[in-house]
């Protein structure tokens, strides 16, 4: 018997929002409630992080030409991104990536500057400033799935362009833009798989033991 084990309806509520959460790109453009944004955020902001550096920045878009003005960075990069992937242009184009003018709440999640002093955990591992605030990320994810909300992970966007938009200090990093909100319904799976650009694989391929 573990003590520390949650009660089953504890554990089935975990294990379904890791389940059926979705990347979306459709909203409703229904408010969120401010009490529930703060507790989705305050989710966020207590993921776990390397050395207790806390490398997250969150930045709420609520001027609408601000928010114009990031999808249309979003867009040129998807045209950009259409064309490096040469045959496959077209099917690209026909995908929804992103519902940056739907959402009810834009985030922009970016690393702060000055993230060379914190040495503990990333001296050989510096990139663990960016495992660390994706971590951030999947728990916001998460909790937005059990309040009923979609939300997207925007990353078609060039950094340095964002980071000036935004009036972000030199050494700082953009590295997602959160399309939060309601939805009318959940994907059944997931949205690429959907729409036929690809399938994900079962974890019998990704899991070995002792060697690769």
């Amino acid at each position: 018997m573990n003590k520390h084990r949650f009660n089953d309806s504890e554990r089935r509520g975990v294990y379904k929002a890791i389940a059926e959460r979705r990347d979306m790109r459709h909203f409703l453009s229904d408010p969120i409630d401010p009490e529930i944004l703060h507790h989705l955020l305050q989710a966020a902001h207590q993921a776990g992080s390397v050395g207790l550096m806390q490398p997250w920045r969150f930045i709420r878009i609520t001027e609408k030409q601000l928010r114009t003005n990031i999808y249309q960075i979003v867009e040129e990069e998807r045209i950009t991104t259409a064309k490096a992937l040469a045959e496959r242009e077209d099917d690209f184009m026909k995908l929804k990536v992103e519902g940056i003018m739907e959402c009810a709440e834009l985030i922009v999640v970016a690393m702060p500057d000055k993230r060379e002093k914190h040495i503990f955990g990333r001296r050989t591992l510096p990139e663990m400033d960016l495992a660390s605030t994706a971590c951030a990320i999947q728990n916001m994810w998460l909790a937005a799935r059990a309040e009923g909300l979609g939300m997207g992970w925007v990353s078609l966007f060039e950094p340095k362009a964002l980071a000036e938009l935004l009036k972000m200090p030199e050494g700082s990093r953009p590295i997602a833009i959160l399309c939060l909100g309601h939805v009318d319904e959940f994907y059944p799976q997931p949205m690429l798989e959907l729409e036929n650009w690809t399938q994900a694989k079962p974890l019998s391929e990704f899991l070995s033991e002792n060697t690769w």
